[in-house]
């Protein structure tokens, strides 16, 4: 790892010395509004109406090289800022891109499951359950592996985060101190290949990230693959996020399924199921626990516009048995893009 860290380094620090000679570029806006009506089957849902808007700056420039520069800021959901990246795209060597919070690294397989709107955890219903992240999942720097180095239909990734704890920084000034358990830096690894069949993507990755001295470090695992013939696509993952804390929990151990299918070329439906198992040492004392979460989708588009909606239901939700976590609810959104 090493070796391929000095690489993509000095990689970086040679495209980053030409950005002075970048030609003049651009900054194109695009943004959208979300409206929302939310019905949920347990405690208090208060007003149901919720709206969001969203803005995407995109910038880009060419260097004399014959590389390019892009930039991405994101402005999402009432944020004032939610993330943001910079990419160097080197010919023959790939794309070399510092981000901050837009899931790079094995955070992009945190759930990669089809589906019509929204990822199974991701309606307004909390099921509360962990997948993996990796060192991906805050400010990283990120190099995606030139298609000419390897083989047809497969792309490759590799995430390097100095510090690894989830923190972002302005520039000229450092994280702090975000506590928790990671001490050091992580890395993580994420290959995808789309050729090995009509239809069949396969996806894997790993992560490794330095914990405190009393504790090993923590590592992520994802396997998966989704399947597409004629307008259905299945598939399934496996994740698993080994915290190896021996006070409290060992691991999170992941399974996610999904079919969608469209209808046309304006409808889509799906079906979608993660379920999540909390693992802990005996000795602990803490709990154990199963997050079953599923979620019955469609959406479907009116030019600039679309209809959708959610039906989920979890069982279990943040790892609790009792029946006050058995959850359900149904979310309706009108999506604009502009």
């Amino acid at each position: 790892m090493n070796k391929l860290t000095k690489i993509g380094v000095s990689a970086l620090c040679g495209s980053l010395a030409a950005v002075s000679a970048a030609n003049a570029g651009a900054i194109s806006v695009a943004g959208g509004a979300n409206a929302t009506w939310t019905k949920l089957g347990y405690g208090t849902t208060g007003t149901p109406l919720g709206m969001s808007t969203y803005m995407t700056f995109t910038g880009s420039g060419d260097l004399e090289n014959g590389s390019s520069v892009t930039l991405n800021i994101t402005h999402d959901d009432q944020n004032a800022f939610s993330s943001a990246d910079i990419a160097i795209s080197v010919p023959g060597m790939g794309t070399f891109k510092v981000d901050q919070g837009g899931g790079t690294g094995l955070d992009r397989l945190d759930d990669k499951m089809p589906t019509a709107w929204e990822e199974t955890d991701g309606t307004a219903v909390g099921a509360g359950l962990q997948t993996v992240s990796g060192a991906g999942g805050g400010n990283d720097i990120e190099w995606a592996i030139d298609s000419g180095m390897l083989p047809d239909g497969m792309s490759a990734y590799l995430s390097y985060a100095p510090k690894a704890d989830g923190k972002n920084a302005n520039d000229k000034t450092g994280g702090g101190d975000a506590g928790g358990n990671v001490d050091g830096s992580g890395w993580d690894v994420v290959i995808e290949h789309s050729g090995l069949g009509d239809g069949l993507n396969v996806f894997a990755g790993y992560s490794q990230i330095e914990q405190n001295s009393h504790m090993s470090d923590r590592k992520g695992y994802a396997v998966g693959a989704t399947y597409a013939v004629g307008p259905v696509t299945l598939g399934y993952q496996y994740t698993k996020d080994a915290l190896n804390n021996p006070g409290g929990t060992e691991m999170y151990e992941n399974n996610a399924y999904g079919i969608s299918f469209n209808v046309s070329d304006d409808l889509s439906i799906s079906y979608g199921n993660h379920e999540s198992e909390k693992k802990t040492k005996e000795a602990t004392g803490v709990a154990n626990g199963t997050v079953d979460a599923k979620s019955i989708q469609a959406a479907y588009s009116m030019g600039g516009a679309t209809i959708k909606i959610a039906s989920t239901t979890v069982d279990n939700a943040s790892y609790d048995s009792t029946t006050a976590s058995d959850r359900s609810g149904t979310t309706m959104m009108l999506s604009l893009a502009f």
